[in-house]
């Protein structure tokens, strides 16, 4: 399948130079890639705008059976891209074949979990609660109520660089949405165009095969920023779906904020994913902890948002530093997935070995220097409560240790943390018994609180959380995983007698 370059738009595939054009970027070779991907102009996204507002008074309607039907068969599609797929996105993200094969299905079995709830009438928009009337009460008759759910409208979803499936072009935000009843309209990531252009093919066919309105879903090519706050701006769009930066999020809020009607932007933003180790624990699976946190950190050379970036571990604990240290030493360098983020990675390496609180425990061989290498630094709990740049996220592989010298100290140091999309306990059965109060104050941290595993890994099921307090995400009441993330695309409505 040849490659055009060009947006989708309601149908149609429209793109030209005339308004500037972008390439994709190898981080394999370090290289641009030779396909151009045209910038959309204004004057399209108006027009995938208007098709999508459109669009929602017939896909609104569209009964669940046949919206499962729907996205069940955007899964299929995205099989039938096969090979072409996985190999466009290796070259344009530097991910390994497994990976991708991987969180491909992962796409599919959101799709298909979303088409399961609307079968089995089980997704939110389906639990309808009714009051009954009761005419003789006094002193006033009480009437009859029905709360109901109704899709808030157009949705648009802006791609991440790390999930170019699961969390980009057909991701679950897209996902929740088109099950919610909204159309949507994809800002693609500049990061892997080619493969925004090749999922758009497989909801392109769907759409035909299953007579959906053509605006229901739009991809926008464009390295424009001006394209993405235009979008926000827009009045027929509801509500955003968004993956990625603070940094971009706010921005992007600062847009919707000037809007005459003010809209969610559902944005999850990453976390330091903190790693609560007690001292017993530590003492008696200190060495398999280690090794384990290690290959988590690793995970997408420390590219998931769930990376275990904060090790908080009892002073004294040679054994587990030292073993962990020695991982990171062997662990091979890799690309990270554009060369901003490598920059970001290096900027932030260089400030962690300049900063006098911090020492660093190992750091591993960078084989070509667009690598990025992993590293392990340590410093103590005070010092990390005193300075507020530690608490920042790296997005890359690397791991701070803070040490704290007792229970009273690490509680200090949870109270200090910002809002986290998960944090881990590693703690025996007895210690965890008595950790109320820090346990406690750690659920008010988090979106997801994790006992004895690591933190990478997000479940697509009923009861999944992937949200957390701010900054993590910007609502604390959402999620962007499970099937409860098509709640943040609907809105309540009561029905009265």
């Amino acid at each position: 399948m040849t490659l055009t370059g060009q947006s989708f738009i309601a149908g149609q595939w429209r793109g030209n130079a005339d308004n500037g054009q972008f390439f994709a970027f190898c981080p394999q070779t370090n290289e641009r890639h030779h396909q151009a991907f045209f910038n959309a102009d204004h004057a399209q996204l108006n027009d995938a705008i208007s098709k999508a507002q459109t669009a929602f008074k017939t896909y609104r309607r569209i009964a669940y059976a046949q919206r499962a039907a729907f996205l069940r068969k955007i899964g299929e599609e995205i099989l039938v891209l096969g090979d072409e797929l996985i190999e466009t996105t290796m070259l344009e993200t530097g991910l390994p074949r497994a990976r991708l094969e991987g969180e491909r299905m992962r796409t599919i079995t959101q799709l298909n979990a979303f088409a399961a709830a609307l079968e089995q009438d089980l997704a939110p928009l389906a639990l309808t609660r009714q009051d009954p009337a009761d005419p003789d009460r006094a002193p006033l008759p009480k009437p009859a109520t029905e709360l109901r759910y109704l899709p808030v409208g157009v949705v648009a979803v802006f791609g991440a660089s790390n999930f170019p499936y699961a969390f980009s072009t057909l991701g679950g935000d897209t996902a929740a949405a088109l099950a919610a009843g909204c159309p949507v309209i994809v800002k693609s990531h500049t990061a892997h165009p080619g493969t925004s252009e090749l999922m758009t093919r497989a909801i392109e066919r769907a759409i035909r095969d299953c007579q959906m309105p053509d605006g229901v879903f739009s991809m926008i090519q464009g390295a424009d920023y001006a394209l993405s706050h235009q979008l926000v701006g827009a009045a027929a769009v509801k509500a955003v779906g968004f993956t990625g930066s603070l940094n971009v999020a706010k921005a992007l809020l600062e847009t919707i904020h000037q809007r005459e009607e003010v809209i969610p932007l559902y944005g999850e933003l990453g976390s330091v994913n903190p790693q609560l180790i007690l001292p017993e624990y530590a003492q008696t699976q200190g060495t398999t902890l280690a090794t384990a946190l290690v290959q988590s950190l690793l995970m997408g050379n420390g590219q998931f948002c769930t990376s275990p970036g904060l090790w908080l571990v009892p002073h004294g604990q040679a054994q587990f530093e030292a073993t962990a240290a020695r991982a990171i030493e062997a662990a091979p360098s890799d690309t990270l997935l554009t060369p901003r983020i490598l920059g970001s990675f290096d900027k932030a390496m260089g400030e962690l070995k300049r900063n006098p609180r911090v020492s660093t425990l190992a750091c591993a061989q960078q084989s070509q220097p667009f690598h990025a290498n992993a590293h392990l630094f340590a410093c103590e709990a005070e010092d990390f409560i005193k300075d507020a740049s530690l608490h920042e996220e790296v997005f890359g592989p690397s791991a701070l240790i803070v040490r704290y010298r007792d229970e009273a100290q690490l509680l200090r140091v949870v109270e200090q943390l910002e809002g986290q999309l998960t944090a881990s306990v590693h703690a025996t059965k007895a210690e965890a018994a008595v950790q109320e109060t820090l346990l406690d104050e750690l659920s008010y941290k988090v979106g997801r609180l994790i006992f004895g595993q690591m933190p990478t890994g997000v479940e697509v099921c009923g009861s999944m959380n992937h949200g957390g307090p701010y900054p993590s995400s910007t609502d604390v009441r959402s999620t962007s995983v499970g099937i409860q993330a098509m709640t943040r695309f609907l809105r309540p409505l009561c029905v009265q007698s």
